[in-house]
Parts: structure tokens; C-alpha cells; sequence
């Protein structure tokens, strides 16, 4: 009999194959007191283990090919920066010294703090930075304890065509993903915004994670249909399901091929409107996918990367700068829009450090902390006014709430570009300068906003968290994250006419923007720039191409004009009918 099982969907498409399970002996850790003259040798002990596990990731990165996305080494690397952080090893240190206690047992006490900042985090992409934090622990322990690394569980058989069963899957791991021809994966633990989902969606690998327990009900060698797009998974399916899948499995690769196709064609709708798709990237390496998907430029650029996984405070100017020539070079004239950093309260600089924010997503943070902390704010903003000398470059600021904290932003900026004409450095004294619309009282005020910005960018991650007041990683209220609430849409609609009413452009670069739900329901807003993930840009463009924008435009200014919920809903359903 067919099982079938409920997980969440992170690389769409639908893959068959035969499990590969990979089982990780946990590693116990015993506590065990130390004699005053053992404790030296047990903290040399500790840091041969340290080496040790630099080594082997030395060791992965050095197997990594030339043809292999270049995140998979971004994450390797960070792992490799988490091994020289004093939160994680001097601390661990400290505690063997000062408790007398072994190494792995100092190790994990201090791993538990430092995680336990992470739940705290409200931000659900530095929240699952908590993974790599447990991956590089348990890699120390695994050495401390004499087991075998981690990723060797994935080199007992070939791989080809087969789905990988696991309880996570670590970037070391992931190299052999994209090595072997692996059809599809499955995880125990893991969310969309995971590095194993990131990395999946990179590769178009299909993947299904938060599987509770999945580990209980698959064997090796058991058949499994993974729906990277529903988070269906299925075991040992009956015939007709596994002729169902094969069909299904046809129309994708079908409309892969029609995606493919419309590569260099125009993002233009039926009846001739233009609209500009702009890529979101974390690295200046995540273009080379937009590049390939002929993203119209970088509309958001996050820039927190910087900032992470650190122990020689804030980056310099010169840092900064070196990353956005890097970027501005790899674009060849296309436009990139940079977000000033948005750390703070829950992204902190040193995750290690103890918090005090009671509500951190409302706390000191984005713009707020920037304008509080010069050493951290004035390096970035001239290196992005340098950097515009060298193409097309907009600021953007985050979590904009008032027009004084604009005001006091502006007064940076030009005392910044004072300094810079006195030192008689480049840069673009037009550079576009804009905000980001994620605070319902900036969506309220968007017309004042308006007036004084080049252009207005909605985060609708942000916006619609706050409008309905939850925490949108929340179990218990994430519910209530709904795109279609109509206070979100007429906040969305209010930023956009008032872009329209002095001629700036307003853009989207929050997930909405890149779900094919909503596409006709934004363009029927005045919505005429989107910024998505590259993986999502040509399923965005098939839609704008089939659409007439001034039909959905009419239906939806009439469905938005009276209160009622379900009438947005059904409109929804009726444009979305036949994609």
C-alpha cells in the first residue's frame, strides 16, 4: 500500500527514484570532571580536533569542481569561518578551564547557548543559520569522539538516480549531490529558507524538508515519488500513482522547455506594457543564474553576508567596495540595487553575545541601528556611493517608519559625498537613492515618502508580518501570513499609486512577488517591477506575456474598491485559471 507523507515543498519539480538512506549515529557526549594538571592537555586536545575538522572541510572544498555552483563553496567557507570564531572555540576553551570539564561536554554547553540565540531569532533566513552552527559543532565532536565524518554516510554506494533520505543534509554533503546524478532528496529537519533548500533550488533538484519522522516509515532500497511542489512524498506507490507522477513528471519537463524558450525573449504583456525583472542575490556569485535567466539587473542585493560569521568587527570600506565591484563587473552595465544592512536585534553581529531586545523584531535594527552606529553605517554608504562610479548603482534603505529618520539618512549621504569630492574620488552624485516599503506606517505615508526618494521597493515579508502582527516563523499564528488580507493589499496599493502620482517606480522584492499566484493580481495593481528569485524569473515572465494588463487592471481596481475578502479571492482564482 501506497504511504504517503506531507512535507515542505523548497525545488519544485517531481522525481523518482530509489531510496538511499542515510543514517548518522548520533554522537554521545559524556561529562566527566578533569584533575587541575589535565586540563591543559585536554584544551590542546580540543583544538587538534578543531585542526582536524578545518582540515576536512579543507579537504571537501579542494574536491569541489570548477562547473559546481558557487554557493555550495560560500557555505563550506562560512563553515570554515565558524571553526576560527572565539564565540565557538575560545569560549569552549574557557569552560574547559574554568569547570574542569572535557571537551566535548565544554563544547556543548556552549554550542546550546549560542543555538539557543538563533530560536530566539525572529528573521526566518538567520534563524536556520542555526544548522550551520550545529553542523560545525557536531563535525568537532565527530572528531573528538573518533566517528566518521558526517558525509561519509553518502559515499557507501553510487548515488545515481537515487533519492537521498536523511534527517539534514549539510553543504559538505552537497557536494556529492552535485557530482552524482541524484534524482531528489528528502529531509527530516529544514525549512524553505535552509541551506539545503537554497542549495536544492540552485542545483533544480527536487526537494521535500520538515518530514517528521520520515526516518521511521523508509527503508534503502524503497521506491519514492518526491513532489518538489506540493511536498508530497510517496512510498512504494501503486502503478496507476506512479503512472500518474510519470505524466505529471512529462508536463514539467514540458514547461521547462517552454520557460527555456522565453529566455531572451521581452517581459512585455499582451496589449504592450513593459515589466522589468529584477533578480534578488545574496553573493555576488548568485548572479551568474540570473545572468542566465536574463534577469533585467540585481533589484535587491543583500548585503548582510558582510557582516556574518566575523571576529574582526564591522567590514571596512574597502571591503564593501571589493564586493560590489565584484558584482557591478559580473552585471556588464545591468542596474543593481543595494539594501544598506538590515542587522540588529535578531541579527546580531556576534550571535554568541547575550540579547536584550524583549520583542527583536521591533527592535534596534536596519536603519534604526545604522543610524545609532556611524562605524557601521558610513563605511558602507561610501562604498556604495564609490562603487557608483563603476555602473548603474541604486541605495536602497530598509525598515523605513518615518520621514525624520529619512532626513537624518539624506545628511549622511551628503556629508559622505562632500568628503568624497574633497578627496577627489568617483562617484555618481545622481545615484538613485530609494527605501523600502516593509512598515505599515511607510505604506500610510508613501506619498510623503515618495516625494523624497528616487524610488520605493515593498518587502512584503515585512509588511504583511506587521500589518497582521505575527511572527511569520510562529507555528501557532503563521497561519494569519496571508498576501490577500485586504489591509496588506490596500497598503500595497497605496504604495504603488503613489509612486504613480510623482512618477517614481515602485518595485516588489519580497516572496510575493516572485509567486505565480499573485503576478496578475500585482500587475492589476500598477505593479510594473518585480524582484525574485532568479529560479522563479521566467515563470513570472510566461506570466506577464500572457496577460492583458488593462483587462486584470479594470477587474482588479474593481474587486479592491469594496471591503469584501472573498470577492480578492475569487478574482484571484478566476486570473490564475488555466496557467
Amino acid at each position: 500500500m501506497t504511504l504517503v507523507l506531507h512535507g515542505v515543498p523548497v525545488s519544485r519539480g517531481v522525481a523518482m527514484g530509489r531510496v538511499h538512506l542515510v543514517r548518522r549515529d548520533a554522537v554521545d557526549i559524556d561529562e566527566y570532571a578533569l584533575k587541575a594538571h589535565e586540563v591543559e592537555a585536554e584544551v590542546a586536545r580540543f583544538d587538534a580536533a578543531v585542526a582536524a575538522a578545518r582540515q576536512q572541510l579543507d579537504e571537501i572544498r579542494a574536491e569541489v569542481p570548477a562547473t559546481a555552483r558557487a554557493n555550495i563553496v560560500a557555505f563550506i567557507d562560512s563553515h570554515l569561518l565558524m571553526l576560527d570564531d572565539p564565540v565557538l572555540t575560545s569560549d569552549t576553551r574557557n569552560a574547559i578551564r574554568t569547570q574542569r570539564c572535557n571537551a566535548e561536554w565544554a563544547l556543548k554547553l556552549q554550542a546550546e547557548a549560542i543555538l539557543a540565540v538563533f530560536d530566539e531569532m525572529q528573521d526566518a533566513y538567520l534563524k536556520t543559520r542555526r544548522d550551520d552552527v550545529q553542523f560545525v559543532v557536531d563535525r568537532i565532536q565527530r572528531v573528538l569522539k573518533n566517528a566518521q565524518p558526517a558525509e561519509q554516510a553518502l559515499e557507501r554506494k553510487t548515488l545515481t538516480g537515487s533519492v537521498i533520505v536523511a534527517d539534514d543534509l549539510s553543504p559538505a554533503d552537497t557536494v556529492l549531490l552535485d557530482t552524482e546524478r541524484v534524482a531528489a532528496f528528502a529531509t527530516e529537519y529544514g525549512g524553505p529558507t535552509s541551506h539545503t533548500a537554497i542549495i536544492a533550488r540552485s542545483l533544480n533538484l527536487p526537494g521535500v524538508v520538515g518530514l517528521s519522522e520520515l526516518g521511521r516509515y523508509v527503508q534503502s532500497d524503497d521506491e519514492l515519488i518526491i513532489d518538489g511542489e506540493t511536498g508530497v512524498v510517496l512510498i512504494n506507490p501503486d502503478p496507476e500513482i506512479r503512472a500518474f507522477y510519470l505524466r505529471k513528471q512529462e508536463q514539467l519537463l514540458r514547461y521547462q522547455t517552454v520557460l527555456a524558450d522565453l529566455t531572451n525573449k521581452a517581459s512585455v504583456s499582451l496589449d504592450g506594457v513593459a515589466v522589468t525583472l529584477n533578480a534578488n542575490v545574496e553573493l555576488p556569485s548568485d548572479y551568474d543564474s540570473a545572468r542566465r535567466y536574463q534577469a533585467h539587473g540585481v533589484g535587491l542585493y543583500r548585503t548582510e553576508f558582510l557582516y556574518m560569521n566575523r571576529t574582526d568587527g564591522v567590514p571596512t570600506e574597502e571591503e564593501h567596495y571589493a564586493a560590489y565591484a565584484a558584482l557591478i563587473a559580473k552585471l556588464k552595465g545591468r542596474p543593481v540595487t543595494i539594501r544598506t544592512v538590515d542587522l540588529g536585534a535578531d541579527k546580531p553581529l556576534n550571535p554568541g553575545a547575550p540579547q536584550h531586545a524583549v520583542n527583536p523584531a521591533l527592535g534596534l535594527r536596519a536603519i534604526r541601528l545604522c543610524l545609532k552606529s556611524s562605524e557601521l553605517f558610513r563605511p558602507q554608504v561610501r562604498a556604495i556611493l564609490r562603487a557608483s562610479a563603476l555602473g548603474p548603482v541604486k541605495l536602497m534603505i530598509p525598515m523605513l517608519s518615518s520621514i525624520q529618520e529619512l532626513e537624518q539618512t539624506f545628511e549622511i549621504i551628503d556629508a559622505l559625498r562632500a568628503e568624497l569630492r574633497a578627496e577627489n574620488e568617483p562617484f555618481d552624485p545622481h545615484m538613485p537613492v530609494g527605501g523600502m516599503v516593509e512598515v505599515p506606517a511607510a505604506a500610510v505615508c508613501a506619498d510623503a515618502f515618495a516625494a523624497r526618494l528616487d524610488f520605493l521597493s515593498i518587502g512584503t515579508n515585512d509588511l504583511i508580518q506587521y500589518t497582521m502582527a505575527i511572527d511569520r516563523v510562529d507555528d501557532q499564528v503563521s497561519y494569519l501570513y496571508d498576501p490577500l488580507n485586504l489591509g496588506v493589499l490596500r497598503l500595497i496599493q497605496t504604495t504603488i499609486d503613489a509612486g504613480l502620482a510623482v512618477g517614481i517606480p515602485v518595485a516588489m522584492c519580497g516572496e510575493m512577488a516572485g509567486d505565480p499566484t499573485f503576478v496578475r493580481l500585482l500587475l492589476g495593481m500598477g505593479l510594473r517591477e518585480f524582484s525574485v528569485h532568479p529560479n522563479t524569473l521566467l515563470e513570472v515572465k510566461k506570466l506577464v506575456r500572457e496577460t492583458d494588463v488593462g483587462d486584470v487592471t479594470a477587474a482588479v481596481r474593481e474587486a479592491l474598491s469594496v471591503p469584501d475578502p472573498y470577492r480578492v479571492r475569487a478574482l484571484v482564482e478566476r486570473l490564475n485559471i488555466g496557467n
